[in-house]
């Protein structure tokens, strides 16, 4: 690919980035985003044959914003695996809430996977992290770690998911999702130390 060719690629995936954090999933379109790039209506069929290839070249770039701020986040937080847990979900719910348009995105593999640009190899690292911070700090339990760090996951993105449509604030009274992120460990991992 051409210097040329490359940088016209990168132009047109930071729109459709920027269009996903503005407008969501549904607004973009290869034609949309030819528009707002300023190039013909088939020149990002050149670089993404597919609506999904594009939807994937786009959440891409959210896994690696996502996966930025959490690895600052992680050396923010210290050697103690369980801060550095609370942390990476304190950073997942913050991204959640922040980018919400991609954070939906991102955790489409329904949608994505049809796609040629496989999102596995990006999004399974963040599950590989989360795992490995959950190992260091589970309570005894027959649940394997994989499975363990799934449902703290779920947990984590069923949290972001109703706080965002407004669900939880209504049903707990609580007014930020601490309360819940702390909870979800707990019920997850038994009760930090003290």
């Amino acid at each position: 690919m051409s210097v040329e060719d490359a940088t016209l690629r990168s132009r047109l995936v930071a729109v459709g980035v920027d269009l996903v954090l503005r407008e969501g999933q549904s607004a973009v379109s290869l034609r949309e985003i030819a528009r707002r790039a300023g190039v013909s209506h088939g020149a990002p069929r050149r670089y993404f044959p597919t609506h999904v290839d594009l939807l994937s070249a786009i959440a891409r770039e959210g896994f690696a914003d996502l996966t930025a701020r959490i690895e600052q986040t992680m050396c923010d937080a210290g050697p103690d695996p369980r801060t550095r847990l609370a942390a990476l979900g304190r950073t997942y719910l913050d991204f959640a809430a922040e980018h919400r348009g991609m954070f939906e995105l991102m955790f489409r593999h329904d949608l994505l996977a049809s796609g040629r640009l496989r999102l596995r190899e990006t999004s399974l690292p963040l599950f590989d992290d989360l795992a490995d911070l959950v190992a260091q700090v589970r309570r005894p339990t027959d649940a394997p770690v994989p499975v363990l760090a799934g449902a703290l996951w779920a947990n984590l993105h069923g949290i972001a998911q109703l706080w965002a449509w407004g669900s939880l604030p209504l049903a707990t009274g609580a007014t930020d999702d601490d309360a819940l992120l702390n909870a979800a460990l707990d019920s997850h991992l038994g009760p930090a130390a003290r």
